[in-house]
């Protein structure tokens, strides 16, 4: 096995954690060694965030080595061991699959050594092994050559490990646009022969590969992959149907609906996770009501049905419900913008005081740059809110229920349309303090 010459850089907490169970290991006899994308991160001078070992000793064996496990998969050889610094370690016996009959994982396992594990993996770049005592790394997928010039294989036959388990597909897009690597001509064949295998993958496990995606280094790359071999076909047909939907030239310069979605991706820089999705999805109503009217391609109320099919798509995947309501809240304003210089005070201010609205405003910025690339309403609203910065948006309101009764109003269908014209008044500056409101009430019930 080939050994690296060149010495790692300095541990994080993670590795030195992994380092200390790889040492416990070590001394009980046992061979082991990090493994997989922790590898893979440290030779590329990537942060390493979280530690996987591999190892000789059985899953009683690890147990009994560790007072503080658990079993995630022991029936594959898999337990998580709770180490130093608060970190936890999964530690993984060598092992050989047997077939796999769901798409996911294998019938049965069998304990093996370190190269025939290295066969079951996905990526030959993934198939590291690294010994922190010796400083030894083995290699027996020859993931190094593909590493140092950038290029990502699936392990033997690419097509049976998509079918192993197809969520591999998915990591492979998502590889490829983090790492900047280019696919390997076999591999990158397989992902659009065996994409129909990802319907068998549950909503949860694509949701969570597709956030990795879009909250990653290159979610425009990593799209264009997924649209490329076909992977978006079971999960996501909107974003196949916005591929060639034609757009007002004067407005989008940069093409097509998916052409103008890619371009927005590319700008986006560590979006959380309702933000990455808008981004994703914001127009994704344009197809459904698109219309040649008066010349031109148009979509009338793209906005609120895309609203609709975003949360009818976050849905699908199972994605938490605050994901949903801010994500799809975004998709639903992102045309308002348009109309905020014509809003009346009062208008303006409930719009920026909104519960996503600092999400909802770098999605407009991104919009417009992504376009037309006309930014002056963005500018505007910095201004707007730099002239509010002494001031509460939304102040709590001047006049309440009990002021109504207290000026002889029984409670009733009155109600609510005086406080909420109060309200108006208030926001728009009109009434300036209580004393002024309570004046205005009597004023208008004289």
């Amino acid at each position: 096995m080939p050994k690296s010459n060149q010495p790692l850089p300095a541990a994080s907490a993670a590795e030195r954690a992994g380092d200390a169970v790889i040492a416990t290991l070590h001394q009980a006899g046992h061979a082991a060694f990090r493994v997989g994308g922790c590898v893979r991160d440290r030779l590329l001078g990537r942060p390493v965030q979280d530690v996987d070992v591999a190892t000789a000793a059985t899953p009683e064996a690890v147990q009994a080595l560790f007072p503080r496990t658990y079993a995630v998969g022991a029936a594959f050889g898999v337990v998580v061991v709770h180490a130093a610094e608060g970190v936890d370690i999964e530690v993984a016996t060598f092992r050989e699959d047997a077939e796999y009959h769901d798409g996911r994982r294998p019938t049965a396992v069998r304990f093996a050594t370190p190269e025939v594990d290295a066969r079951r993996r996905d990526f030959t770049i993934n198939a590291l092994f690294y010994d922190p005592a010796t400083e030894t790394i083995l290699d027996p997928a020859h993931g190094l050559d593909d590493l140092a010039r950038g290029v990502l294989r699936a392990i033997g036959e690419p097509a049976a490990r998509f079918q192993e388990d197809s969520l591999r597909l998915l990591r492979a897009a998502r590889f490829a646009a983090e790492l900047g690597f280019a696919l390997e001509p076999a591999t990158a064949a397989a992902l659009t022969a065996e994409a129909p295998g990802l319907a068998r993958v549950s909503p949860e496990r694509v949701y969570a590969e597709l956030t990795r995606m879009l909250t990653g280094r290159d979610p425009a790359r990593a799209f264009t992959l997924l649209a490329e071999h076909r992977l978006l076909d079971h999960w996501l047909p909107e974003l196949v149907a916005m591929q060639g939907m034609p757009q007002p030239p004067e407005f989008h310069p940069e093409g097509d609906v998916w052409e103008h979605t890619l371009a927005l991706l590319r700008l986006l820089r560590t979006p959380n996770t309702a933000l990455a999705w808008a981004a994703l999805l914001h127009d994704v109503g344009k197809p459904p009501t698109h219309e040649w009217r008066k010349g031109r391609d148009a979509f009338p109320n793209h906005a609120r049905t895309g609203a609709e099919l975003a949360a009818d798509i976050l849905r699908r995947f199972h994605a938490p419900g605050a994901v949903i309501d801010a994500a799809s809240a975004m998709v639903a304003s992102h045309m308002t913008f348009r109309d905020v210089r014509d809003m009346r005070a009062a208008t303006l201010r409930r719009f920026l005081g909104g519960p996503v609205f600092a999400d909802e405003l770098e999605l407009h910025r991104l919009d417009c740059q992504a376009s037309h690339g006309d930014c002056a309403n963005y500018v505007f609203l910095l201004d707007t809110l730099a002239r509010y910065a002494a001031v509460p948006l939304l102040p709590p309101p001047l006049l309440q229920g009990r002021d109504l009764i207290a000026a002889g109003i029984t409670p009733g269908p009155r109600f609510r349309p005086l406080l909420d014209e109060a309200r108006e008044l208030q926001l728009n500056g009109e009434l300036t303090d209580r004393d002024h409101a309570l004046r205005w009430l009597a004023e208008h019930l004289g």
